[in-house]
């Protein structure tokens, strides 16, 4: 029969069958990326090198592993160089942690075929000390890296700490050793120490800017002394208050230093009631600030009230200040009369006193003051009034928590509201949250 002996040709279309419904059909898989024109079948696997590198900055470190597989270009393209110079090593342990680690295998890939190409590098480590120690042998196997930024981080407990001494400078050694372009270091509450900053100083003097570092217990005030004499480059700063000293200052304050245009301090008390603070002369700060008149002095305090005897009895160039604990009046009242420099005050806690005074004052001589925090502490309505018109507009932040606000003769909340917009010169409410 015909219909039996008919040959049959896989593909080829059924009778009818128009020429625009076949070319509408190629179209479904057509693209618009530059192509003349847009019914051209696409071949994802020609895409352009930098179209493709694009793509894969996008992603994530998992699925840019996965993308690497599609086809040989895209693998190329998972190894260029460029993709790369910016990585962050998440280590965790599943039972600890709800961060995905970074993959072994993965690991051992980057060290052996991209360890030149590392130039900003990060550590991220849940609490477990398993976690840092894998970060300080990967730290270790950089023999030929080249890196700029390094960051040590801590997602929960400073694990870091947990970590041997010798280990942790071991690893340290074979990065500030090799690398000898190191310019930021963020390396705080780790084990870092002198003998670890000495080298890091030999290598990185020229090209070392900035260099975090609080709560380094064997850090000396001797060894960051070493760091300001030789690294002449550096901008940013941030360090605890038992390691600073005038000889510090004074050696920040050469004439063969840059300016310094960062200097954070930590005052922390390690054992409450049972450290007493250095004072840092006046003479000190009055030559950081003659020598980097622009430079932002920031400090954090975590002390109790009893513990603030040594701080700004004397004229201290201070612009930042946070007090994360209670904080006297009187103390409050030594920020109005010794730190004229001052910008920004947040104030956490400090009992049940009102601070009218307090704050007038610092308003009267504070004449940079552009931002205020208050919370868990008393101002009459009134007083924060006289406060706000004193400073008028210059303040572009004020987060004032509702309860800090006390109601008085002169004026309930909701006048308090139209009265400080008036003086600020736009709407302005009360905090029902902190905001800092």
């Amino acid at each position: 029969m015909k219909r039996a002996g008919q040959k049959v040709v896989a593909g080829t279309e059924a009778p009818g069958t128009s020429q625009t419904s076949k070319k509408q059909k190629t179209c479904l898989y057509g693209s618009g990326f530059g192509e003349s024109d847009p019914c051209t079948l696409m071949d994802w696997g020609s895409l352009p090198h930098h179209v493709i590198l694009r793509v894969f900055q996008f992603l994530t470190l998992v699925d840019r592993a996965r993308a690497s597989s599609v086809c040989r270009r895209w693998n190329e393209v998972f190894h260029i160089p460029d993709l790369w110079r910016r990585f962050e090593f998440e280590l965790s342990q599943p039972a600890t942690s709800y961060l995905k680690s970074t993959h072994p295998d993965l690991i051992q890939q980057i060290i052996k075929r991209h360890a030149d190409h590392l130039q900003y590098v990060s550590f991220k480590v849940d609490s477990s000390t398993e976690s840092a120690e894998a970060a300080c042998d990967i730290l270790s196997q950089l023999v030929n890296c080249s890196i700029k930024t390094l960051g040590l981080i801590s997602t929960a407990k400073p694990s870091f700490m947990n970590v041997s001494k010798a280990h942790f400078a071991s690893a340290l050694t074979v990065v500030f050793v090799n690398s000898k372009s190191l310019s930021s270091i963020k390396i705080d509450d780790t084990p870092l120490d002198d003998p670890s900053l000495k080298v890091l100083v030999a290598n990185n003097s020229d090209t070392l800017k900035l260099l975090k570092m609080s709560s380094c217990p064997h850090v000396s005030p001797a060894g960051i002394l070493c760091v300001a004499d030789q690294c002449h480059g550096l901008k940013e700063l941030a360090l605890n208050y038992y390691i600073l000293s005038d000889e510090l200052l004074l050696a920040l304050s050469s004439e063969k230093h840059v300016d310094l245009e960062h200097l954070r301090i930590d005052v922390v008390s390690e054992n409450p009631g049972q450290v007493q603070f250095h004072t840092i002369k006046k003479q000190s700060w009055d030559a950081l600030v003659k020598h980097s008149p622009k430079v932002n002095i920031v400090m954090y305090f975590f002390l109790y009230e009893d513990e603030f005897d040594a701080f700004f009895r004397e004229e201290t160039p201070v612009t930042h200040l946070y007090f994360g604990r209670a904080v006297s009046k009187a103390m409050l009242g030594r920020i109005g009369m010794n730190c004229p420099r001052l910008i920004e005050l947040v104030v956490c806690a400090n009992g049940l006193q009102p601070l009218d005074e307090e704050l007038i004052q610092i308003a009267e001589r504070c004449k940079n003051l552009t931002a205020m925090g208050l919370g868990e502490c008393e101002v009459t309505c009134r007083g924060f009034i006289e406060f706000v018109k004193m400073c008028g507009g210059r303040l572009t932040q004020l987060s004032i928590m509702e309860e800090v606000l006390i109601p008085d003769s002169d004026y309930s909340l909701d006048q308090l509201h139209l009265e400080v917009s008036k003086h600020l010169g736009r709407m302005w409410f009360p905090d029902m949250m902190p905001t800092w």
